[in-house]
């Protein structure tokens, strides 16, 4: 899926200049002449990465910048600010509002491109691993080790937190007692088997307790699935 790009820029010159050269490059570009434009447009998409113009009429783009990283939508999404201003100060002014990388006009389009990829790979780099997981009424925040069940936080032991977790990841799927002892305890845990039936009961008893509509069937003899 290609990247997009929301370009500001008030010289139309230029904004044919992005058209063509950023598609080219294998991005989707979308140009807007001023803030009023762009803000409309954020209503209904967000964008990969950022290209504003620093002289603009209406608000510029230090005010757009300021708007974009206060803004939970927009403010992870990175920005290169692009002017004719190749002063010092507006340079170290951009970079002290949350910009994230500044290139000065004139300038060449393969520099711009390898900034922008380079904007872009950061970015990613820094999306946290997403590690929410849901079922029902019972969710999980693998980031925080926290268990909710009916959006009450639960306290629970480490073990019955992994066994949880793996159930809720495959709910609906039969998980043999093998596969979740391998998966909680390790191939070479000289534990009894019982051990297992003992934290699922433990669990059973948390969600009766709590409320859940979720529950636990024991296929005899093979394993069980969360239902």
């Amino acid at each position: 899926m290609k990247k997009v790009v929301f370009a500001v820029e008030d010289d139309e010159d230029i904004r044919q200049l992005y058209d063509i050269a950023l598609n080219s490059a294998g991005l989707e570009v979308e140009c807007f002449e001023n803030s009023t434009k762009l803000f409309s447009r954020l209503e209904t998409k967000t964008p990969d990465i950022f290209l504003l113009d620093i002289m603009l009429d209406g608000l510029d783009g230090f005010e757009i910048l300021n708007f974009l990283k206060s803004n939970s939508k927009t403010k992870n999404i990175p920005v290169i600010m692009v002017s004719a201003k190749n002063q010092e100060l507006s340079k170290v002014k951009a970079l002290d509002e949350g910009c994230d990388d500044y290139i000065s006009k004139p300038f060449g389009i393969m520099e711009l491109v390898a900034r922008i990829n380079a904007n872009l790979r950061k970015y990613e780099s820094n999306i946290p691993e997403v590690k929410n997981f849901i079922y029902k009424d019972i969710e999980i925040d693998d980031n925080i080790h926290e268990v909710k069940i009916n959006k009450n936080k639960i306290q629970i032991a480490l073990k019955l937190y992994d066994l949880l977790k793996i159930l809720v990841i495959n709910n609906d799927k039969l998980m043999t007692r093998e596969v979740l002892f391998n998966q909680i305890w390790g191939t070479n845990a000289c534990l009894e088997t019982r051990t297992l039936d003992m934290h699922i009961s433990s669990l059973r008893k948390i969600l009766s307790e709590n409320n859940s509509d979720v529950t636990i069937e024991t296929i005899r003899g093979i394993g069980f699935i969360l239902k």
